[in-house]
């Protein structure tokens, strides 16, 4: 800012007051407003966040090394990346079916199904490739072959704050961090849970602090997820313990929820060094991840009845809509039935093929109406609904019958398979 500039914008008294002083001091002013006016810029308009990634649908497959030597970089990055695809298409396959070998596809293929390829670490040479790729592959052309179908159940909309106890102090998005950049950088379409992420930028760093994690409030509560469209909020926090300056670094990592901070779980990890922070970090945030859809599963990530703003209701309205049922003639009608009681069970889906199983092992019980899955979970606990002509101890026994073990809450089943017993030793007869 030039001095004329800063002259300018100093109130009207301050002409005659820079008039009254020697040259010198006048320039020495001039320096003094300037700073402070750079400060105020660099507050107002320096780094305020990061803005999250767009996540769609897509599967992703992270971790690919690949070293590959062809007769130039260009030839060797190239093959790097088919040969990353291909390993992508294998692990993704495994993670889906549990093992098996994966149906062989030409590289053309593979690339039709690829929408994206993620470069976490690369090292090019003359003739040499070595990268640690994450490939993304689309949902809807990759979904048919991979046989994944089926209703996935999603969350409501969920505001994410996520806090960073680092040294002694906390902080959320009142400036950049690391754990921020995380949540930032996370893919989180593949997720059942609705994250609603913010940049950090504008009003942000006031609503969005770490202090309003520890207020209770809801009338407050209520106006800020309205202002980002959630229903309610989650909290992941994360902190850091260093063993010494430049030594390991322990991560326990916290998953919240709610305007009470409600405990959902926690998991500790472990980086032997800072460099390795910002990977521990992203590892977190996939743990805590999973502790949401699971808490989202068992019921226990649930919306806060108390934070949904209701409609005011119009008396005038009101009394006209009285005074319509009034003159209406009131007419029995015959009972009709709806057709069997609903149950949730809830069952581990390892692999694709224990979603059929399961549905059809539930079907084959006497009494049963209808079974479908209507939360997926590939690797973790799935949800089925299931219309029963009976009571939940006779939809028990019917379970019981087929080799599961049944624990029942209200309405909601939780089924393992009974183990076999184990044969005893010749040496123990």
């Amino acid at each position: 800012m030039s001095l004329s500039q800063t002259l300018n914008r100093l109130p009207f008294q301050s002409g005659a007051i820079l008039r009254a002083v020697s040259r010198p001091v006048q320039i020495l002013l001039a320096i003094a407003i300037g700073l402070v006016a750079a400060a105020l810029f660099a507050q107002m308009e320096g780094e305020r966040g990061v803005p999250p990634i767009a996540s769609g649908g897509d599967f992703e497959v992270r971790g690919v090394k690949v070293d590959v030597v062809a007769k130039d970089a260009d030839s060797a990055r190239y093959a790097g990346w088919r040969m990353a695809q291909r390993q992508a298409w294998r692990m993704l396959w495994t993670r889906t079916h549990g093992g098996g070998g994966a149906p062989a596809l030409s590289d053309s293929q593979i690339e039709a199904m690829v929408s994206g390829i993620e470069i976490e670490y690369e090292q090019s040479g003359a003739t040499r490739y070595v990268a640690t790729l994450g490939i993304l592959f689309d949902r809807a052309r990759t979904g048919q072959l991979l046989g994944v179908s089926g209703n996935v159940m999603r969350s409501p909309p969920l505001l994410v704050i996520p806090v960073l106890w680092d040294g002694g102090s906390a902080v959320s998005y009142e400036r950049t961090n690391e754990w921020q950049k995380a949540w930032a950088r996370y893919r989180t379409g593949d997720s059942a849970i609705d994250y609603v992420r913010v940049a950090g930028s504008v009003a942000d760093p006031i609503l969005l602090n770490a202090g309003q994690t520890g207020r209770r409030g809801r009338l407050w509560w209520r106006v800020l997820l309205d202002q980002y469209g959630a229903a309610d909020v989650v909290i992941p926090i994360a902190r850091l313990d260093r063993a010494y300056p430049g030594g390991p670094v322990t991560g326990t990592f916290t998953a919240r929820y709610g305007p009470d901070n409600s405990l959902i779980g926690s998991v500790t990890l472990r980086a032997s060094n800072a460099s390795g922070i910002a990977q521990m970090l992203d590892e977190g945030a996939r743990r805590i991840d999973e502790l949401y859809i699971r808490a989202l599963n068992d019921g226990r990530l649930r919306p806060d009845p108390s934070l949904i703003i209701e409609e005011p209701v119009d008396p005038d309205a009101l009394a006209i809509e009285n005074a319509a049922d009034a003159v209406v003639e009131t007419v029995d009608l015959p009972t009709v039935s709806s057709g069997g009681t609903s149950f949730a069970i809830q069952f581990d889906t390892p692999d694709v093929g224990s979603i059929g199983a399961g549905e059809s092992a539930v079907r084959a019980i006497p009494g049963v109406r209808s079974a479908s899955t209507s939360s997926l979970a590939l690797g973790g606990t799935s949800v089925m609904q299931v219309s029963f002509d009976g009571t939940v101890d006779m939809l028990r026994n019917g379970l019981q019958a087929r080799g599961y073990n049944v624990a029942v809450s209200g309405t909601t089943l939780r089924i393992t398979r009974r183990q076999a017993p184990q044969p005893t030793p010749p040496s123990q007869q």
